[in-house]
């Protein structure tokens, strides 16, 4: 009976693990944010017209500056001063590489907790 009740009176692990994870969670999406703020202003500054390097990087940052931007804090995510065509060609690929890795890990760690704990698809 003492056991049961010294697991009562603990918290379960699984709110401790829930906790961690919120708060590497929170402390990556500060970093990332801070990091494309500090990039993004350096970019926008440049006297150079932003080209399709430069397209595939902010391209790829985009989906990182949404916990910024709900939030408050203003994210320059498209450069202004751009070289056109080859800019944009390099933002959407950018964008639509980030996606990819992002969904493919996604699904990826899905099926494997599914066969994992022998969820029926």
């Amino acid at each position: 009976m003492s056991e049961t009740q010294a697991k009562a009176g603990a918290p379960p692990r699984s709110w401790r693990k829930l906790l961690a994870r919120l708060f590497y969670v929170l402390l990556l999406a500060w970093t990332i944010g801070w990091a494309l703020k500090r990039v993004s202003v350096r970019i926008n500054e440049s006297a150079h017209p932003a080209g399709f390097a430069q397209g595939v990087m902010q391209g790829a940052m985009m989906p990182c500056a949404l916990p910024n931007l709900l939030v408050g804090v203003d994210v320059p995510i498209y450069a202004k001063n751009n070289t056109g065509r080859t800019y944009k060609l390099g933002y959407t690929v950018g964008v639509n590489g980030c996606g990819a890795i992002f969904f493919g890990i996604f699904f990826w760690r899905l099926n494997r907790w599914k066969k994992r704990n022998d969820v029926p698809t």
